[in-house]
């Protein structure tokens, strides 16, 4: 795959957005894939806009913090999209019906009804991810975009390579 840090101007950059609820690890994410950003991980208070400079693609992460969510809100309507990446907490069963509900409020706004979607099922260390159930859950099969499941374990970093291999897939 390569570094995907490496400078490339050749490349045609892409823009994601990253983002759900609080607690579901998406900065630690943001930090996992910086290697020369190190801090130490604390909840978001209120919320953090990360731009995170890849080889193939650029992040625009809305790290919102918080237990109500407002991911309508925090969605740009100056930048093009060319995929989207959920970010889930696979261990909170509880709160997952709240990020489902979110991820199609999401998938209402026109502009990014068929982007790809990268679905993050962090901490795959706490508990067994079962793709076939988080697919039926979401109702995956019944969009029309590209989408795909990754485990992950973003304190680890265990999984974020090969999801965003496929994202810039996608755009190829």
């Amino acid at each position: 795959m390569g570094n995907l840090f490496t400078t490339n101007q050749n490349v045609q950059k892409s823009n994601l957005i990253m983002i759900g609820l609080d607690n579901a690890g998406k900065t630690t994410i943001l930090y996992k894939l910086n290697p020369k950003k190190i801090v130490t991980f604390i909840p978001t208070i209120g919320f953090n806009v990360e731009k995170l400079q890849l080889k193939q693609c650029e992040i625009f992460a809305w790290d919102i913090g918080g237990s109500d969510p407002r991911l309508l809100v925090y969605c740009p309507d100056d930048l093009t999209y060319n995929g989207i990446i959920i970010v889930i907490d696979s261990s909170d069963k509880e709160r997952m019906i709240c990020t489902i509900k979110e991820f199609h409020k999401l998938l209402s706004i026109e502009r990014l009804k068929n982007l790809p979607i990268l679905l993050f099922a962090n901490k795959k260390d706490l508990v067994q991810v079962n793709i076939k159930e988080i697919a039926s859950e979401f109702m995956l099969e019944k969009l029309h975009q590209n989408w795909h499941i990754q485990p992950c374990c973003a304190p680890t970093g265990e999984g974020l390579q090969e999801g965003l291999k496929w994202m810039q897939q996608q755009h190829k």
